[in-house]
């Protein structure tokens, strides 16, 4: 996904002159035909993730169109404060790419896991924060954050996503996409955790279930409406999410639904703040916690259930 997004950006500052690219010490062979073909405008400013930060607050103000990667715990988690009163604060024009989200650095262990990324962006004031859930939408986004005024917080995976639109698609910050509509079980998913869920939908059907299936690609600004408009036709909502349960797409989409009065059944799957002590690579430990096709199913089937 981050090869797709990053060759969609190489392609677009032909034209765009203003594109800088930043990176702390990272992406090397990513970035080498960036740095090939536009040699004064990438950066590597070193372990100093907190000072990349400053940099792109400079550059945004000087009217440069300022990208920043890193791996998710050094680009959000290091360099927080920075983000906060930087960029945030100020409504720059700059974008944060993070890679690794989830378990996605799972062998590097708990330094590397990016589980806490979503809570503290969408907390921020004029953050943008927006998952892509394929290597489709990846391209698209770059196109669209080209011209996003504000802040945006991107996460990716790695690399080596599966594809889940075949041709190109109309992505738009802030509305979701619905993969499949069904009756009485609506499933808002976002990320990596999209693609595991066609599958789900499935098997939700051999079992006499018709899901809806929505990708809640962008967090924040939430695209409330979608929400509304289920709550008022579903009995059950769940939302699942390769971050923390608290914070993150569960906590959003739990504050639209108290304050729209649904009387229904909803759940939050994701990963619990009690972490167990697992270190592994990503599918082992989304496999640990449930997060897979198999292991979502069994979740919604037990609540549906227990009603």
């Amino acid at each position: 996904m981050r090869v797709n997004f990053f060759r969609a950006l190489q392609d677009l500052a032909k034209e765009r002159k203003n594109i800088i690219l930043l990176t702390g010490d990272l992406g090397f062979k990513l970035f080498d035909s960036f740095r090939s073909q536009y040699p004064d405008r990438f950066y590597n400013v070193g372990v100093a993730e907190s000072n990349m930060i400053g940099i792109a607050a400079g550059l945004s103000l000087s009217g440069k169109n300022v990208y920043c990667y890193s791996i998710i715990p050094f680009l959000i988690m290091r360099t927080f404060e920075h983000i906060r009163i930087d960029l945030a604060y100020n409504n720059l024009k700059v974008k944060l790419v993070g890679a690794g989200g989830g378990f996605t650095y799972g062998l590097e262990g708990y330094t590397h896991f990016g589980l806490e990324d979503l809570a503290l962006m969408r907390s921020l004031p004029n953050m943008t924060v927006v998952v892509p859930a394929d290597p489709q939408e990846a391209i698209s986004l770059a196109k669209a954050s080209v011209e996003y005024d504000g802040p945006i917080y991107i996460r990716l995976g790695k690399t080596g996503e599966p594809f889940i639109h075949e041709k190109p698609i109309e992505f738009r910050i802030g509305r979701s996409i619905i993969l499949s509509e069904g009756k009485d079980i609506a499933i808002f998913a976002i990320g990596s955790m999209v693609y595991p869920l066609i599958a789900t939908v499935e098997l939700l059907k051999k079992a006499g279930f018709n899901a809806t299936l929505i990708n809640m690609h962008t967090l924040k600004p939430l695209d409330k409406a979608i929400i509304e408009q289920v709550s008022s036709s579903h009995s059950f909502i769940f939302t699942v999410e390769e971050h923390y349960v608290n914070g993150g797409l569960g906590s959003a989409v739990a504050e639209v639904l108290a304050e729209s009065g649904f009387n229904g059944s909803f759940r939050r799957i994701g990963i619990p703040n009690d972490l167990g002590k697992y270190i592994g690579k990503s599918d082992y430990l989304k496999g640990k916690y449930g997060l897979t096709t198999e292991g979502v199913y069994k979740k919604i089937i037990e609540c549906v259930e227990e009603v």
